[in-house]
């Protein structure tokens, strides 16, 4: 729900340090000392608490082997938001936030949650990548186990993949949860994204071919271009390396863009346009770019997730842009074709597809241009929803696109680019509609 650099390589974006103080020593009171012995009867695990602002508290534990993290204010009412974290590259160790109020990972809203009396929870999942199933399965251990504190009202909230795990949660769980956000999600499901990235490689590697612009690595669709783990041997921390493979990827991009600014009539704008028109994004360097290194970083993630490849084009008819029809057959009949394994479709459609038959409020807010999950994504749920005679729950709400700065004096659209404002906006409305049963203005998120 952040303000996201898209999947661009953190060597790209300047950053600043701030020296931070070692917090005091955490001296609970009997009250927050209760809540530890609840959490360790409830099956909690490796606790560790630490003082969180005017007297509450951050702990930090396992519940079946599953790192957690939840914020609990002093002044707790007993709501809890459970948040689902966005995509992170495979082979990245699983995570929580350290201090979700210190380096907010809701973009504002945890620490509005937290002045709200309301606690949050954030469960890690089992593996990085595709991940909506088991943090699914860890959400609701910690749900769980949030219960037995005390909580009375749980909300799911989420951005990016998120939204999708958000989804998951309402749709798999249907009384679990009082009212749901997504922000930029994967809200319709993965096999439309899924597909789009791939088309995008793709098309990008037909395009390019021969050109300087071509990306490294392999060429095969259905598998990653790249290693993502550094070799046996390699000194290169896990993370440089996944940078380093990023970088790979984004530099032939942004030449792309580049020569295309130079020359806004020559063939490098020409394929840009004719990319973006076949993978369903923006003409942008950061729409293009993140969706192919998501792609080519990712597959073999994706297929290993879901026990095969969920998407096929075996007899998809590419319309290509600004091409003769000699030329769109050349496209087509290079372009590579690959079958869906029906197991991965099954698996996809099980954890990964909205059915629309949510039975809460559900608030989405999207970017009417998103560098990595589309617009479409969320026009999508509403279909879904009203097919399945649901819109009354649905609010869905469209916002305007911001953009960064990228190297060259290029600019790109952001993915999650929402401000605290509108992250705030979002629940406030999710939380109002649940409270009075009346459904948010049409103007209450903008």
């Amino acid at each position: 729900m952040m303000r996201h650099a898209i999947l661009l390589p953190v060597a790209l974006l300047a950053g600043t340090g701030i020296a931070r103080q070692a917090p005091p020593t955490f001296q609970p009171t009997a009250a927050q000392t209760a809540l530890q012995a609840k959490a360790r009867a409830a099956g909690a695990t490796a606790l560790a608490a630490t003082a969180a602002p005017g007297g509450g508290m951050i702990l930090h534990g396992s519940v079946e082997g599953r790192r957690f993290v939840l914020t609990i204010p002093s002044n707790w009412t007993g709501e809890t938001v459970l948040f689902g974290q966005g995509y992170a590259l495979p082979g990245t160790p699983p995570s929580v936030p350290t201090d979700p109020l210190a380096k907010d990972p809701g973009g504002g809203l945890f620490k509005h949650l937290y002045a709200q009396g309301i606690a949050s929870g954030i469960a890690a999942v089992d593996k990085n990548g595709i991940a909506t199933e088991t943090a699914t399965r860890n959400t609701m251990r910690l749900r769980a186990l949030a219960a037995k504190l005390g909580a009375k009202r749980f909300y799911a909230v989420g951005g990016s993949m998120g939204g999708n795990i958000v989804l998951s949660l309402i749709e798999n769980h249907p009384n679990a949860f009082s009212g749901a956000v997504a922000m930029c999600g994967v809200t319709q499901g993965w096999l439309t994204m899924f597909r789009q990235l791939a088309d995008m490689r793709g098309a990008y590697d037909v395009l390019t071919a021969g050109t300087p612009y071509a990306l490294p690595g392999g060429k095969d669709l259905t598998r990653s271009a790249l290693p993502i783990v550094p070799p046996p041997g390699d000194p290169t921390s896990g993370e440089a390396f996944r940078e380093a493979q990023k970088m790979k990827l984004l530099s032939p991009i942004l030449a792309l863009f580049l020569a295309a600014k130079a020359n806004p009539q020559g063939p490098e704008a020409r394929i840009i346009r004719q990319m973006a028109a076949i993978g369903g994004f923006a003409p942008d360097p950061a729409a293009l770019g993140a969706p192919i290194s998501s792609a080519a970083l990712g597959m073999d993630d994706i297929r290993a997730t879901m026990g095969g490849l969920p998407i096929g084009n075996r007899d998809t008819v590419y319309a290509p842009p600004e091409m003769d029809a000699a030329q769109a057959a050349d496209f087509n009949r290079r372009m590579q074709r690959y079958d869906a394994d029906p197991r991965a479709v099954a698996y996809a459609r099980r954890w990964h597809e909205a059915t629309g038959r949510f039975r809460i409020p559900l608030v989405t807010v999207h970017q009417t241009i998103d560098s990595l999950v589309p617009f479409a994504q969320t026009q999508g749920l509403g279909r879904i929803a009203a097919a399945a005679g649901n819109s009354a729950r649905l609010a869905q709400y469209a916002v305007p696109p911001t953009t960064i700065p990228l190297p060259g004096g290029l600019t790109g659209y952001t993915h999650c680019g929402f401000t605290p404002a509108q992250n705030i906006a979002a629940f406030d409305a999710m939380r109002s509609w649940v409270r009075t049963g009346r459904r948010p203005a049409a103007d209450a998120v903008r």
